[in-house]
């Protein structure tokens, strides 16, 4: 994307039927494009007159503002407060109870939502999926027990290296349901980097493909899996989906098929009942700059904000269908592909 900068300097021009313009005269203009007025009607936030009461609402009584959003979802046990402010640290809704995966499952699956679309799934092959509420709810009940018959507890930490596939969004939630803190590992990266994040996490499991496709070709990423644990010694075992049917190594005692373990399982799993602050996931810089920082959310005030951002800047309604080219390795594709879509009840589309 071109910046002011770039543009500014530009010492090329643009021909029109009518006359030339220099590219800075025209990016230098205050120019705005109007909704038609159907369309705005029925936005969630109507006008910028409304904006700006909303606005002034939040910044007048910050706690009212979040509290009142935050009384649409469900709760075990009410906060005792909104917001705890002890600089530099926060605490939103302590001593509230919640689930997160409940918020984003089981207040849909008991609605007519339950028939409606959680997820539109398209491989690099053209394969395609479409998944229920109902039957996305039943899959991470399922993978919520082979969590609970593996020994994962809650607060224990779950290290997922897969691609893109549906069953991503499953783990990720699954981990929620029961209290995990998933660590979803970007699947581009080298058995180094895993191996950076799982030791600093002191992850108990490590959930991955045999194998992504990424254009055109695949990637083995068991045997990168395989490489990165020979150093890490909290990883108790290893969850393999198949998906691209690549040659691996499955050792006895410590990998184990997704589909076997599924097989086993049942599909009913009550949520556990997690504080407000209850760590919810650790998700790694980079390291560009120098070595990768685990950054942690916890759950009831990252949940509040990424569904009410989703709602309100994407302005998804009920009949639409929802697209974003993030990965669920980032921080992008866990609010605004996962938890902010299904929160609000959204259908989003992957590849």
């Amino acid at each position: 994307m071109a910046t002011d900068e770039t543009t500014s300097n530009a010492k090329n021009s643009v021909t029109t039927p009518s006359a030339e313009v220099s590219i800075s005269s025209v990016m230098s203009e205050k120019r705005k494009f109007q909704p038609p007025a159907e369309f705005a009607a029925n936005a969630h936030v109507s006008s910028m007159e409304e904006y700006e009461k909303l606005y002034a609402a939040a910044e007048a009584d910050p706690e009212g503002y979040w509290g009142g959003i935050a009384e649409k979802f469900h709760w075990f046990k009410k906060w005792d407060s909104v917001l705890e402010w002890n600089s530099p640290f926060a605490k939103w809704f302590n001593g509230g109870k919640t689930n997160i995966c409940y918020n984003a499952l089981d207040v849909h699956v008991s609605s007519w939502r339950k028939n409606k679309a959680a997820i539109i799934w398209e491989g690099e092959e053209g394969g395609q999926r479409v998944l229920t509420y109902g039957e996305l709810h039943r899959q991470v009940s399922k993978f919520a027990n082979v969590l609970k018959i593996a020994g994962i507890k809650p607060g224990d930490r779950v290290a997922i290296y897969m691609g893109m596939v549906p069953e991503l969004v499953i783990a990720v939630l699954a981990c929620a349901r029961v209290g995990a803190v998933h660590n979803v590992i970007f699947a581009g990266f080298s058995a180094h980097a895993i191996t950076e994040r799982v030791n600093d996490s002191r992850a108990k499991m490590v959930i991955c493909a045999d194998g992504t496709r990424r254009r055109g070709g695949s990637i083995n990423l068991k045997n990168i899996v395989d490489e990165a644990i020979v150093n890490t010694p909290s990883v108790r075992s290893v969850v393999v989906l198949k998906v691209t049917s690549e040659k691996i190594n499955m050792h006895d005692g410590m990998d184990h098929w997704w589909h076997d373990l599924m097989g086993l399982a049942s599909d009913e799993s009550e949520p556990a009942e997690l504080d407000a602050e209850h760590p919810l996931f650790v998700l790694y810089t980079s390291g560009s700059t120098g070595k990768p920082k685990g950054i942690l959310h916890t759950t009831a005030g990252y949940m509040v904000h990424a569904a009410s951002s989703f709602k309100y800047v994407f302005d998804i309604k009920d009949e639409d269908i929802y697209f974003c080219t993030a990965d669920v390795g980032w921080i992008t594709g866990h609010s605004y592909m996962v938890y902010g879509p299904l929160l609000n009840g959204a259908t989003p589309a992957h590849v």
